[in-house]
């Protein structure tokens, strides 16, 4: 699969589960409320902020990732400064 195929369904795919965690998080924030604490409600929405990123950056890892036809079995990739 080539890295602009990857970067499409990756691009996708986060659009969908940011969608679905915004959806959750609404749904969840009553819980969070009805303590009537100021602290519970910043906790979660940091909570909530940063925890798509747990499950989005494998996914931007794996979109990122080189195509592997690019290189030989024996060569690694290149390092960040040389030229590929």
């Amino acid at each position: 699969m080539t890295i602009r195929t990857r970067k499409l369904i990756g691009a996708i795919i986060l659009f969908v589960l940011l969608a679905c965690w915004v959806m959750l998080g609404l749904a969840l924030a009553p819980v969070a409320f009805g303590t009537n604490s100021d602290l519970a409600g910043a906790v979660f929405y940091v909570v909530a902020g940063l925890g798509w990123l747990v499950i989005a950056m494998p996914l931007v890892r794996w979109m990122s990732r080189p195509n592997q036809a690019s290189r030989g079995p024996d060569q690694a990739a290149p390092g960040p400064d040389q030229a590929s």
